[in-house]
């Protein structure tokens, strides 16, 4: 872990509101997902922290917070903003987040770093599109979708504390987008999960299909989403699976509206088993958070497979398992596109899951927190 990063920083406090809606200790369990009685998980909700679209802090706006995690070692957080250079320099933030199994009490910013390209810059507007970011042992690892409209390739690079630029991991044959986009990551469907297994490897979530891959979600099928395995220290790949993206499962109200359903974070549970976030959208009705566990075990390694859809080789994805989903609790999620384990004030382990508010003066940065109770 990072340990300088946290070092003498100020606090900002921020304004907030908190919603009751669900009572603190609603329990939600899974005890033998896809029926591994080892892989029992228990959570019990431990409360929401609600901060305004508009807060300015230090002169920079607050929003965007698409991928979030945690130092043991310092107790604080560190969020990336999605802002493409566009408000301010892409960039994240140090965060201190004063949860227990009780609730959440507030949030404070303590202080922002500026991403920095090669060349030691600040990226230019629209150069970028940060996703997720992770703590490792020799920096920051953050993630990039691209842009497919530009033909910027989607990556992953590691930071210095101080957010300047270390090094990059190899992108895989098949990911940088092409003009006739016959094959590469769609637009704003790329590199979106981020996590670090016990043994050191770093898992990479596409949220959605690649374009040789078939089609992204709709309301009757699902999508095929590559995870690449990551030998870190190296940067090179070792493997690809094959994540199985749900269905749509909401129409919009009206008849031309918008919706869809992609994999924005994931997160370690053991060498093997991660857990996945599914955000839903549906204009009309807003959003759905599932969350799903996963085991990698006996899953095909892909990497050699050009299109998932053109292949007569047999493909095994990996198994998966509903363990949450946030609406049907009574929990009214924004645009959850973060999470991590972290270390309650009351020495509780938690799953703090943070929402992209898109800058929009209609949503929010929202932060929820659940008691981990039993899991893997």
């Amino acid at each position: 872990m990072i340990r300088s990063l946290f070092a003498g920083t100020a606090l900002t406090l921020l304004s907030c509101g908190f919603a009751l809606a669900t009572e603190i200790g609603t329990t939600v369990s899974t005890p033998c997902p896809f029926g591994d009685c080892a892989a029992t998980i228990s959570l019990a909700y431990a409360g929401e922290f609600d901060i305004a679209t508009g807060t300015v802090v230090d002169g920079v706006e607050l929003g965007g917070l698409s991928g979030l995690d945690f130092d043991l070692a310092s107790g604080h957080y560190i969020a990336i903003s999605d802002d493409r250079s566009e408000k301010a320099p892409a960039r994240f933030h140090e965060l201190a987040i004063d949860a227990s199994a009780a609730g959440i009490r507030d949030v404070k910013v303590l202080r922002t770093v500026t991403l920095k390209t090669e060349k030691g810059e600040a990226f230019a507007a629209k150069a970028v599109d940060p996703e997720a970011i992770r703590l490792g042992q020799d920096g920051i690892y953050w993630t990039s979708e691209g842009d497919a409209k530009q033909l910027l390739p989607p990556f992953v690079r590691v930071a210095r504390p101080d957010g300047s630029f270390l090094r990059e991991l190899t992108l895989p044959q098949g990911f940088a987008p092409t003009a006739d986009n016959a094959s590469g990551i769609r637009n704003n469907l790329a590199f979106e999960g981020l996590a670090f297994l016990p043994n050191g490897d770093l898992m990479v979530q596409t949220e959605s299909a690649l374009n040789q891959d078939g089609p992204i979600s709709s309301l009757t099928t699902g999508a095929l989403a590559r995870m690449i395995r990551y030998d870190a220290a190296s940067g090179e790949p070792k493997a690809q699976y094959v994540y199985p993206v749900e269905p749509i499962s909401q129409a919009p109200k009206k008849e031309k509206g918008w919706n869809d359903n992609g994999v924005p974070e994931i997160l370690a549970l053991d060498d093997h088993r991660l857990l996945v976030i599914e955000r839903g959208f549906a204009e009309g009705f807003g959003t759905s958070i599932k969350l799903f566990m996963i085991d990698t075990e006996g899953a095909t390694d892909v990497s050699a497979i050009a299109s998932l859809v053109k292949t007569d080789q047999p493909i095994v994805p990996v198994r998966k398992s509903q363990v949450l989903d946030m609406r049907a609790i009574g929990l009214e999620p924004d645009n959850i596109e973060g999470m991590t384990f972290a270390k309650g004030a009351d020495g509780s382990d938690l799953l703090v899951f943070v929402a992209d508010n898109n800058f929009s003066a209609q949503q929010k940065t929202q932060f929820y927190a659940f008691k981990v109770l039993k899991r893997p």
